[in-house]
């Protein structure tokens, strides 16, 4: 739901408040509202971070909910549930008011965003063109509804695609290591 008429720059969104517990993105100007986060949704990237965080890699480098300033035809801002930060995006965020990550930061080595009903199109359009721009070497779109999981993965430019649906083991080529099954994530536990 946008909420404002006039768009907003990018240091705008970064100064807003409206007193509300509510979480915004910034979409080419434009303030959106998400909605509520389901359990499901939860539960998956919650898997996900204890599962990255069992392959040894350093709690700063995780983070759930963090804002990270994608390019498009103006401001915009997103906020995946779940990203992986390479040693330089964790020190580029030490000490920082807000956790958001700024176009002159390093951007994530992972992003997963869980596919909420509703959002189809801006999580497997919108934000894959927004990613890919950002070049982020892995961006992951798990889809309970369609009980699938799709890998893209920065190649030459481009974002490469596998999907993988119950029964099969996805396999990371960012993060050495990680291989979930794809029945055990989409159920959350």
């Amino acid at each position: 739901m946008t909420l404002i008429t006039q768009r907003m720059t990018l240091a705008e969104f970064l100064d807003y408040d409206d007193g509300s517990e509510i979480s915004y993105e910034l979409e080419n100007g434009e303030l959106i509202a998400m909605p509520a986060e389901s359990e499901i949704n939860r539960r998956i990237a919650m898997l996900l971070l204890i599962h990255l965080s069992q392959l040894g890699i350093a709690s700063e480098r995780l983070t759930l909910k963090t804002e990270i300033v994608v390019i498009g035809s103006r401001a915009s801002v997103r906020v995946p549930d779940l990203m992986l930060l390479s040693e330089d995006g964790a020190l580029a965020l030490e000490g920082a008011k807000r956790s958001t990550i700024l176009p002159e930061m390093p951007p994530p080595l992972l992003v997963v965003e869980v596919v909420s009903p509703g959002q189809e199109k801006r999580d497997y359009r919108y934000k894959r063109s927004e990613y890919a721009a950002r070049g982020i070497a892995e961006y992951w779109i798990i889809d309970p509804a369609a009980e699938r999981v799709t890998v893209l993965t920065w190649d030459e430019g481009l974002y490469e695609e596998q999907t993988y649906g119950k029964g099969e083991l996805i396999q990371s080529s960012a993060v050495e290591g990680l291989a979930l099954n794809v029945d055990r994530l989409l159920s959350g536990s």
